[in-house]
């Protein structure tokens, strides 16, 4: 079921949004309304791991050390 929704948004925004929407073959109402169903789905809710953290993965080897290592560690670094 549809429900009308009024918004005020800022006027640049909105020529933008509706330039947007024209060269997508869309209404501004269904872009609006894809865009919060996407940010309210629960799917979407997860975290999202962005290209930049993705491009880091790996860089860091895969050590894990208890609290006596790192204490250790830092024993030898700082004596």
């Amino acid at each position: 079921m549809d429900t009308k929704l009024t918004l005020k948004l800022d006027k640049k925004i909105i020529e933008r949004a509706k330039i947007y929407a024209s060269e997508k073959n869309v209404s501004l109402s269904k872009l609006i309304e894809n865009m919060l169903f996407r940010i309210t789905d629960s799917k979407s809710f997860k975290s999202e791991i962005t290209p930049l953290v993705e491009s880091l993965s790996g860089i860091l080897p895969d050590i894990v050390l208890d609290k006596e290592d790192y204490t250790d560690y830092l024993d030898k670094k700082y004596q």
